[in-house]
């Protein structure tokens, strides 16, 4: 089916007039004209009749013109939709990030970028979760960018270092670490220990460090920051997180992490060879800049 005859077939049916149907349609009549004669054969039956000078719909005619009228609504529709996410200053992007992202740096992120000149329309969609789980969720196409941390053996997904987070361990106020400035980990195994779970990119980070001392003394795991630092103030165990503004909200020491030697990075991840709108090529160039000039990157 010939998708230009629909549109065709819409106008006549809409003119009822050839000759006005083919200037409005911008071709020649005998064009027109073959265009509904072969989209009558491909159904098998007449569209048109005459009436007088003019031409009106069938009984069938305007049975089919209920369906082409909802159908190319549908794909204008879909049209414009597509050119609303694609175009500029008004596409939309979608955004999955870890949990130590949410308080502070998506928002203030996100805020600048659309308060640039000719970004106040573009819309966001907004997901957090550990690394594992963003970077499945990037590779079904949910999220068109993740914040994470990076992942072994992804071949399909670019990584770029946007920021560096400094690891420090937290302690109750009461605890027996609590009265030092800094603490090397090796010291820290005999003292019931918070973890991460599994699918958060930062245990990979926090089990690398323990090859070189002690391994913890892990008595529960747990996904989020907040929820960590939570039970650390409640004597619940220790804890290493990474050093977000939030911890300022709890009742617990912050020490630094005198010994082994560490950097944390953030990444922006993105899939290899696939199609990026204007809009989000727009925002990822707008994340390096915005980390460059925080002194993130």
């Amino acid at each position: 089916m010939n998708l230009n005859y629909l549109r065709y077939f819409r106008v006549l049916a809409k003119m009822e007039h050839y000759t006005k149907a083919a200037e409005e349609l911008a071709i020649t009549q005998p064009s027109l004209s073959h265009a509904m004669s072969t989209l009558e054969k491909e159904l098998g039956t007449y569209l048109f009749e005459k009436d007088g000078r003019n031409i009106k719909l069938t009984k069938y005619g305007k049975i089919y013109y209920e369906y082409v009228e909802r159908a190319l609504g549908e794909l204008e529709e879909g049209e414009k939709r597509i050119k609303e996410l694609i175009g500029i200053g008004t596409g939309s992007v979608e955004l999955g990030y870890i949990f130590t992202l949410g308080p502070e740096f998506v928002p203030k992120l996100v805020n600048g970028f659309i308060n640039e000149e000719g970004n106040s329309k573009v819309k966001f969609t907004f997901g957090q979760g550990t690394t594992s789980c963003l970077l499945k969720d990037l590779k079904s196409e949910k999220y068109d960018i993740v914040f994470s941390s990076i992942a072994k053996d992804e071949e399909e997904i670019e990584f770029a270092p946007i920021m560096e987070e400094e690891l420090v361990v937290i302690v109750d106020k009461d605890h027996v670490l609590a009265s030092k400035s800094s603490v090397d980990l090796a010291e820290i195994s005999e003292y019931p220990f918070i973890a991460f779970g599994n699918k958060s990119g930062i245990r990979q980070i926090i089990d690398g460090l323990f090859k070189a001392v002690n391994k913890p003394n892990i008595i529960c795991e747990v996904e989020e920051n907040n929820a960590i630092a939570g039970l650390v103030e409640v004597k619940y165990g220790i804890s290493i997180v990474p050093k977000i503004t939030a911890l300022k909200y709890f009742n617990v020491k912050i020490l630094p992490i005198s010994n082994p030697q560490h950097k944390r990075y953030i990444y922006m991840a993105t899939l290899k060879n696939k199609y990026q709108s204007p809009t989000m090529k727009m925002f990822k160039k707008y994340v390096e800049e915005f980390c460059r000039k925080n002194s993130l990157g």
